[in-house]
């Protein structure tokens, strides 16, 4: 008679959570659809910023940077000391280093040299995140003096959006 009793009440609880969560998602307001005008102004509007960002590894947007992460796996290469001379609707320059880890002989023991660098941002674009912000899609890299090995004097990547 007990074994009824537990297997009611524990069967009781499960009827009424389920209940409760389904009354709880039933009890939500609709939203009124957006109608085909609405949604043509909007994707038509400028971005509000007045500048485009570059979009760090943990999705902030960020304006004139000092260090930028550029493996964000594993951070084994990234820029710092960024001096910014141009951040504009068009592109951005900056001058600073790319400390890259040689990996050697793996990369946990491996050590961090650094390579004097310019960088350009450039092909601005909506960010899909936040449609009310321009990033910049392009990062470029041009190594003024030394290069890390396989790498070429320039190297262009396409930035995540």
């Amino acid at each position: 008679m007990r074994k009824l009793t537990v297997r009611a009440a524990v069967t009781f609880c499960a009827a009424v959570s389920l209940a409760t969560v389904m009354g709880t998602a039933g009890a939500a307001p609709m939203t009124s659809p957006r109608s085909a005008h609405t949604l043509a102004q909007e994707s038509t509007q400028p971005p509000v910023s007045p500048q485009p960002v570059i979009v760090d590894c943990f999705w902030h947007p960020r304006v004139k940077p000092g260090a930028f992460v550029l493996a964000c796996g594993d951070g084994n290469s990234r820029l710092a000391s960024l001096r910014w001379s141009r951040w504009d609707a068009r592109s951005a320059v900056a001058t600073g280093v790319n400390a890259v880890n040689d990996c050697k002989p793996y990369c946990a023991a491996g050590t961090f040299r650094t390579y004097p660098v310019t960088v350009r941002l450039d092909r601005p674009r909506t960010w899909k995140k936040n449609p009310r912000l321009a990033q910049y899609s392009r990062l470029t890299l041009t190594y003024t003096d030394t290069k890390p090995a396989g790498y070429g004097r320039t190297t262009t990547y396409p930035l995540w959006n």
